[in-house]
């Protein structure tokens, strides 16, 4: 019989508790091992005793439907130089190595991004750990998988607050745009804003002039239509090339602010009657749309058969409509950001929206 741990860490999304759901049941059901799952990520195991829960099929049997994850998570603190609460920095990684083994664990499921992976993954070379780990994030930018835990719910949510703000903008003749999350990708704008049916799409890897928004705007209202929609992932830049960002209490810059920039520009240059809404976490919360759920779960069985192959050190991908895994290194070295010449971008221009720069495909774009 072997023990196994799961954590989640990094951002919060739909679908992890769908993830630790397949988990449990193949490695309770199929393996009859035992599942103890990490409170907070790695700060559960820095904990003494490390904070940890047994899992059990009859315990996780409701969590295909549920947001979030039941584990916990944390963002914050590299435990390579972890923050005390006297203000020293100190390396807590042996902690985190000993509460591994103070739970008997013979291996381990991370579920993170590619930050989390690069820290688990050193955390498994340094105490001789025995990792597998599933990839997670709501931006889909880890390099060598199709698909993330998180992506294609975010993306519905997104695509459904644009289905709502085409009937207000037309209502009141505006121009709604609307900020939707991308630390450094713009997979989900561009995704929401051809199923949303956007007029403009703005993405980080594709510049872009406020002239060329604004000539799109002008253009449709001579065509007759009175109101344009506008996506722009967080991670674009004001046309000069400054990054929006705002400061909360803490001290910590977040991403934020690129919407307002361009309402302000667009009503100044234009005179258009324009409205942001900044969509936010709401896209990390919610139910998981049925597409998560199957990848989460088809992601958590082939985690756990991973570890009965003793196959380590590798995180498994969606490619090709099947999971495969690849090595963790080569998974972290890449990454995935939106191609300019991909086949979304094509399919964008293809349709008339406008991506903010000057290529023309008809007579829009």
């Amino acid at each position: 019989m072997k023990r196994i741990g799961i954590l989640t860490s990094g951002g919060d999304c739909a679908g992890l508790n769908a993830a630790i759901r397949a988990v449990v049941h193949r490695a309770v059901g199929t393996y009859g091992w035992e599942v103890f799952g990490i409170r907070q990520a790695t700060l559960g195991l820095m904990a003494q005793p490390p904070q940890a829960i047994a899992l059990e099929i009859d315990k996780v049997d409701g969590l295909l439907v549920a947001g979030g994850t039941i584990l916990g998570t944390t963002n914050k603190g590299d435990p390579f130089a972890f923050p005390m609460p006297d203000g020293t920095i100190r390396d807590r990684s042996e902690d985190i190595i000993a509460g591994y083994h103070q739970l008997g664990l013979d291996a381990m499921i991370g579920i993170g991004g590619d930050g989390s992976m690069a820290i688990l993954r050193r955390l498994a070379q340094q105490g001789n750990l025995n990792l597998v780990a599933i990839p997670k994030t709501i931006d889909n930018d880890v390099g060598v998988t199709e698909l993330s835990i998180g992506f294609d719910t975010a993306v519905s949510i997104a695509t459904e607050a644009l289905d709502r703000l085409h009937f207000t903008a037309a209502s009141h003749s505006r121009v709604m745009i609307l900020e939707v999350m991308g630390r450094d990708a713009g997979h989900i704008a561009i995704s929401a804003g051809i199923a949303g049916g956007a007029d403009v799409i703005l993405v980080p890897e594709i510049p872009y002039t406020v002239e060329r928004v604004c000539y799109t705007i002008k253009e449709r209202q001579e065509q007759g239509k009175n109101y344009s929609l506008v996506v722009v992932s967080e991670a674009v830049r004001t046309e000069t090339g400054v990054c929006v960002m705002s400061t909360d209490r803490l001290g910590q810059c977040r991403y934020g602010g690129i919407g307002q920039y361009l309402a302000d520009e667009i009503c100044t240059r234009i005179g258009a009657e324009t409205r942001v809404t900044v969509l936010g976490h709401v896209q990390r919360g919610g139910t998981p749309s049925p597409l998560e759920r199957v990848i989460a779960s088809a992601f958590g069985v082939a985690a756990v058969d991973l570890i009965a192959e003793a196959q380590y050190d590798r995180m498994v991908t969606w490619q090709k409509r099947q999971v495969v895994s690849v090595p963790i290194p080569e998974a972290i070295a890449q990454y995935r950001a939106v191609n300019p010449h991909g086949t979304l971008v094509k399919t964008a221009r293809g349709l008339g929206i406008c991506l903010g720069d000057e290529q023309r495909v008809g007579s829009r774009e």
